[in-house]
């Protein structure tokens, strides 16, 4: 799946205020159900939060993929978001985290889900395309970094 299939310019936050994880997966939640009116904001973030308590998301070189599958969900979404400061992420690396893309798959879509995490990490893992989301000033320039970058 394409992330423009998933991610709209509404959804992307720049230069966004952390905090705590459990503050930004709520900021998250609620961003993503104001974008779909068929998901609440709490149903979200229990999916989200009950992902991490599994493992944490964040998954190296500052970058985290919070997701989860969810019944409410009618078809896959996402939000990217930019933090102003790193925040602490439990990340797989130790590093702290400014860069997260969170993912919501309806729950039979176990392949697809499996598949676009694949991509995703395949794009993280890249310092050029990461240095280009952090140099970003803007909405806009997140998302066409992201977009653009995807299609490659």
């Amino acid at each position: 799946m394409l992330i423009s299939e998933l991610l709209s310019p509404s959804g992307v936050l720049c230069a966004l205020e952390g905090g705590s994880k459990k503050r930004i997966l709520e900021i998250a939640s609620q961003q993503i159900a104001e974008l779909h009116p068929g998901l609440e904001a709490e149903t979200i973030f229990a999916g989200l939060l009950g992902r991490e308590r599994l493992g944490s998301t964040g998954i190296g070189d500052g970058v985290a993929i919070p997701h989860c599958r969810l019944d409410e969900c009618e078809k896959a979404t996402a939000l990217l978001i930019q933090l102003i400061e790193p925040i602490d992420f439990d990340a797989v690396d130790g590093k702290p985290v400014d860069l997260l893309f969170a993912l919501l798959v309806p729950s039979e879509a176990c392949d697809q889900h499996l598949q676009t995490l694949g991509k995703l990490a395949e794009l993280f893992s890249q310092a050029d395309f990461r240095e280009q989301l952090r140099s970003a000033t803007s909405a806009e320039a997140l998302f066409t970094v992201m977009t653009e970058s995807s299609r490659e």
